[in-house]
């Protein structure tokens, strides 16, 4: 079945007039835009819109698009190669994803990569936006703090990385011809201003205050509430979890003293004992009651969903709904990992619950795995996936984290309020959120139904009676070195914030990604030559002897002037077709006299005797 054709949504047809009276010249002062859109509220499509109008009517050569982490890059590919706004806009722009190497767009209409290649390689893509004309989208901004005075950045590695990509960046946006800011939240956790952004004068006892009326500055607007009337994204029921938890303070073991607590999580306001309380409370028994919770909703939506299509048990379809798991740490990840494949059938765990940290070898497949296919139902990540993620099927969040940051939880929450496609009609959607229902998670959630997430807001001063500091973002040491003994949950309530809102347009699955195709194509030459060396010693065309393929992939090399690994796509596929045409073995006259490739067969050959007398 035919999608039926987009609407867009209010803040991209805001872009789209702004773009084009930038082209026509009414605009001509604008340099800069800044895109606050929330969490799922649609801003991948921005830069779609940005590039096709600019790079339509000549103002800029190509697109580049920096996104915080690598497991973005593809979603900003499919971006671009979606085939219903490729048809609804008349585009044929392509983006790849890109890794530090030369000629990064191959020729295509722009690249993406992250601020981390950029740190480790400035020269190389500074040295591109000063060579063509370009469109810079920089995504979820608030990643990079305004720098201050030299070392003032790097009071942790993490503060330490993001300082590195600030300077990195800075040189690269100056260059730039024209720049597209995007983000979900507006205030860094630190309170440190962010790169790029006009701000104030600093008012005493005041923190930064963005100033949205300087001149070549366009400002774009969406807030949750807007979200919501548009049916962008889905209402929210925030299952509250009230517990209780026990721990030995500092260093201390069962006999040196008498332990302390238990003490409530749902204290009416901040304590003394609110982040031990949490800190304990995550890593004993109130996750595993809380985990419980999160998973046997997650089963009883599928259950029902299947039950509404008629479908067997075993089925794998998309659409059923899906759990998102947020741990506190890597360990602690690892540890609901087992628990929740000891809730299930030992074949159907290993399928069906997956983990992607930056300590996985295999966490991007994980992360594409569960936004792309129907199983796994449910992944444990720590910060891998909690921004940027598209994965509609989202439709249940465990929310075991102890960072309490607004912006962090938008995004956090973001995850599951995406109206999936393959899911039905949108009255029957909504996201379900568990949360340790502590005073912190408690003001955050007060705040949100109040205001609905609104996207530009000024910096509140804190209020001097606070009863303790109240600091938001916690790393994931312990606080003051407690020892968690135990803690269970005593209650779940249900706030719901459901302003009854025609189902969206739903979304085709997209084209395969240049960078997907461009690997594709590349494995496969190496399978059409490493096929013709086997034929070719088979059938005594050509002697035995040295790497038969080796020798193949330099003919090839020499006969194309160019080698695969730096191929543009039309000249994989160029390639391609002539190997399908030609055999290699009538060009081995090309490696007559040739030096190089001499010296590598030399080194070849090394290696090969080396590992034989290993062996021996």
């Amino acid at each position: 079945m035919t999608r039926p054709a987009p609407s867009l949504r209010s803040h991209q047809r805001t872009l789209m007039a702004l773009v084009a009276a930038m082209a026509s010249g009414e605009a001509g002062a604008v340099r800069d835009i800044l895109a606050a859109v929330t969490p799922g509220g649609g801003k991948s499509l921005l830069p779609v819109i940005a590039a096709h109008q600019l790079i339509a009517a000549g103002l800029v050569e190509r697109v580049v698009w920096v996104v915080p982490r690598d497991s973005l890059r593809l979603q900003a590919e499919e971006a671009f190669a979606d085939p219903l706004w490729r048809a609804a806009f008349g585009h044929a722009l392509s983006v790849r994803a890109a890794d530090n190497e030369r000629d990064p767009a191959r020729g295509l209409s722009g690249y993406i990569t992250t601020y981390q290649a950029i740190a480790a390689a400035p020269a190389l893509h500074f040295a591109e936006a000063r060579a063509h004309r370009t469109l810079l989208v920089i995504d979820e901004v608030h990643h990079l703090p305004a720098p201050g005075r030299p070392g003032a950045d790097e009071g942790s590695a993490e503060d330490a990385e993001a300082g590195a990509w600030s300077r990195a960046m800075l040189p690269i946006m100056e260059a730039a011809t024209f720049r597209l800011y995007l983000s979900g939240t507006l205030e860094r956790a630190d309170g440190k201003r962010i790169l790029g952004l006009p701000y104030r004068a600093p008012a005493p006892g005041r923190g930064p205050e963005l100033n949205l009326d300087t001149p070549g500055l366009a400002v774009i607007g969406y807030s949750r509430s807007q979200a919501l009337a548009e049916r962008a994204v889905l209402p929210v029921t925030f299952g509250a979890i009230d517990g209780e938890a026990s721990w030995l303070e500092g260093g201390r073991i069962a006999g040196d003293s008498p332990r302390v607590g238990p003490h409530r999580l749902g204290a009416g306001s901040v304590r003394i004992t609110t982040r031990p309380a949490l800190f304990t409370a995550l890593r004993t028994g109130f996750a595993r009651d809380l985990l419980s919770e999160a998973f046997h909703a997650t089963k009883r939506l599928r259950a029902r969903r299947r039950a509404e299509r008629d479908l067997p048990p075993g089925e794998a379809v998309r659409g059923l709904g899906k759990l998102l798991v947020v741990a506190p740490d890597q360990a602690s990840a690892r540890a609901y990992l087992e628990t929740l494949r000891g809730w299930m059938p030992a074949g159907q765990g290993a399928r069906d619950v997956r983990l992607a940290t930056s300590g996985q070898g295999d966490a991007h497949a994980a992360l594409a795995a569960f936004r792309l296919t129907p199983e796994p139902a449910i992944l444990v990540t720590v910060a891998m996936a909690y921004e940027g993620l598209d994965a509609p099927e989202v439709a249940v969040v465990a929310a075991l984290t102890h960072i309490r940051s607004r912006p962090w939880l938008e995004q956090m929450l973001a995850r599951a309020t995406r109206v999936d496609p393959h899911a039905g009609a949108y009255d029957t959607q909504q996201a379900l959120v568990f949360h340790p229902d502590d005073p912190l998670f408690a003001r955050f959630r007060l705040e949100l139904e109040t205001e609905q997430g609104s996207s530009i807001r000024p910096r509140r001063e804190r209020p001097a009676s606070a009863v303790v500091p109240e600091r938001t973002h916690w790393r994931d040491e312990d606080p003051g070195g407690i020892t968690p003994l135990e803690s269970n949950a005593i209650g779940l309530r249900y706030a719901l914030l459901r302003p009854r809102l025609v189902e969206p347009a739903p979304a085709a699955p997209a084209p395969e990604p240049p960078s997907v195709t461009e690997r594709t194509l590349r494995q496969r030459l190496a399978a059409t030559v490493a096929a013709q060396a086997v034929e070719d010693e088979a059938s005594l065309r050509v002697a035995r002897g040295s790497n038969l393929a080796h020798r193949y992939n330099a003919v090839l090399k020499r006969v194309l002037g160019k080698g695969r690994a730096t191929m543009t796509l039309p000249e994989l596929e160029a390639a391609l077709g002539w190997l399908e045409r030609n055999r290699l073995s009538d060009h081995l006259d090309c490696l007559d006299g040739d030096t190089r490739y001499a010296w590598s067969a030399r080194q070849r050959r090394g290696r090969w005797t080396l590992e034989r007398a290993a062996r021996r």
